[in-house]
């Protein structure tokens, strides 16, 4: 049986999603946080989003709010966090400050972490002199640390006294020097590293917050983590995270880790630099950095469907095995299965991410989008008015559109008359008998009572035997009168839509304005 489910038996799931407030939701962030919910909601667990804003210097006013509304917008709801209540709070980092000292102060009582005095002029001294073509980023590791300045070299004289004195110092772990460290991760399996080639990181900085390594340690064991789901840029850092766990509260109780492939571009990771390149988004919604004013698109504003971007999502490096491609959110969470994520990197295709989202809009009822499509009207000062006929005309289009904006283009004809026409597919059509043949369509269909989709088309037809003309010849034309252009359902049903006398208007304008050809 697999490891994941051995843990299920023993205690409630617990899973987290710790974004920084520092920009806007990659898409990596949202796909972590959606494999962190739907794993939890398919085990009958707790979801939870802490932010982790223990560094201040990145700290961006207005992106946590964005975090929650994204979040919102994908569907994705938190059990608990800042601003859903929960027993485990609180949900920000900086507002546990001092819950971490006590935890780093443990780790130098037990010999496992050291003070750090050195000031920065002294670290850049360390990476220039020890700076070579083999090691051209020397670290503060096991090698160089008995070289420097802090508590593994100073006496203890000297250390009370700095510390007495407020001398500014930081917290770091000490690692050992030959120890295999080794974890079992639920995507990649058995992992293991060197510890001797990892450096003594930072635990609590200067200023008295932790880093992200102390932090996430202390935070997952005091919030009751079960699974922690995080990128595979995380990987790296995760024997520093196993010792803590070793060295505070046992590995034993160290959660199951599974570190998500990357998605990559088409330059490699996936970056804020390919959106821009290729012109696709690679953020949930829109976000504009305060400090540079920059506005970096999103899918939400791109036109994308909350349902559409969430499926895509999930299948960017994950499956259930089957052929199946579209999965509403209650599918996701009874079929997902973190074993079936895949390895290696999944390469994110903006046309299939636009195929998803087209093929939600089919899927959806007009009464699912037209809240939406509404906004799009009304900004383009169109106004609607009647809302059953306006579900009868995004039927009739929804499945030509791609993308939200796309309806505009392709509704708008059902609210306003064509005011410039396809002159390059008219002209070579146009004759005297088609401008007789449209004259008296106008004049039979002002005639006719039963106005519909098959009375429009039977008397378009005989119409056309009568005159003599393929109906074939006459349709296209029809279309761009009622349109202006050849795009659009079915003519007749087009007709039908906007209704006899409106039918009549257009057909009747264009047949004047075709004879200025």
């Amino acid at each position: 049986m697999p490891a994941t489910y051995l843990y299920l038996m023993n205690e409630k799931i617990r899973v987290r999603f710790a974004p920084s407030p520092t920009g806007g939701l990659h898409l990596g962030g949202v796909r972590t946080a959606l494999y962190n919910y739907l794993f939890a909601k398919k085990h009958g667990g707790d979801f939870i989003v802490r932010i982790e804003d223990t560094d201040q210097t990145r700290f961006v006013p207005g992106a946590e709010q964005y975090l929650f509304d994204c979040l919102e917008w994908c569907g994705i709801k938190p059990d608990e966090s800042p601003v859903h209540s929960g027993d485990f709070g609180p949900y920000r980092q900086s507002e546990r400050k001092s819950t971490y000292r006590t935890y780093a102060e443990q780790l130098i009582e037990n010999e496992f972490a050291y003070y750090a005095f050195d000031t920065p002029e002294e670290l850049e001294k360390m990476r220039t002199q020890l700076k070579t073509p083999e090691n051209p980023s020397p670290q503060y590791d096991r090698m160089v640390r008995m070289q420097m300045k802090n508590s593994l070299t100073l006496s203890p004289g000297e250390v009370k006294s700095l510390l007495a004195n407020g001398t500014p110092h930081v917290t770091r772990i000490k690692m050992p020097a030959d120890e295999k460290i080794s974890f079992t991760d639920l995507i990649h399996g058995e992992v293991s590293f060197d510890s001797g080639l990892v450096d003594d990181k930072v635990l609590l900085k200067a200023d008295g917050m932790p880093t992200y390594h102390l932090a996430v340690v202390v935070d997952d064991h005091l919030m009751k983590i079960t699974h922690a789901f995080r990128g595979e840029e995380w990987l790296s850092s995760a024997p520093v995270h196993v010792m803590l766990w070793k060295y505070l509260f046992g590995i034993e109780n160290m959660p199951q880790w599974a570190h998500l492939p990357l998605i990559l571009g088409p330059s490699g990771k996936l970056s804020k630099r390919d959106g821009a390149t290729y012109g696709f988004p690679v953020f949930a919604m829109n976000w504009t950095d305060p400090k540079t004013n920059e506005l970096v698109e999103g899918f939400k504003e791109k036109g994308f469907l909350p349902e559409a971007f969430i499926n895509l999502l999930a299948v960017l490096g994950w499956n259930d095995g089957s052929e199946q491609e579209i999965f509403s959110m209650h599918e996701l969470v009874e079929k997902f299965s973190i074993e079936r994520v895949h390895k290696g990197g999944a390469k994110f295709d903006f046309e299939k991410a636009k195929w998803y989202n087209h093929e939600w809009i089919k899927k959806m009822p007009a009464s699912g989008i037209s809240t939406l499509v509404k906004k799009l009207f009304e900004l383009k000062g169109v106004s609607v008015k009647d809302p059953s006929y306006f579900n009868t005309v995004l039927e009739l289009v929804k499945d030509r559109c791609t993308l939200i904006p796309d309806f505009y283009e392709q509704a708008i004809y059902f609210f306003k008359e064509p005011l410039v026409y396809d002159e390059v597919s008219i002209k070579p059509k146009w004759d005297e008998a088609k401008k007789d043949y449209f004259e008296s369509l106008a004049a039979i269909l002002g005639q006719e009572d039963n106005f519909n989709v098959e009375n429009i088309e039977l008397l378009f037809k005989t119409l056309a035997t009568e005159k003599n003309i393929k109906p074939g010849e006459l349709q296209m034309i029809l279309r761009v009168m009622l349109v202006g252009s050849k795009i659009g359902p079915a003519a007749f049903a087009i007709a039908n839509t906007i209704g006899k006398a409106e039918t009549i208007s257009r057909i009747e304008k264009a047949t004047i304005r075709f004879e200025s050809f």
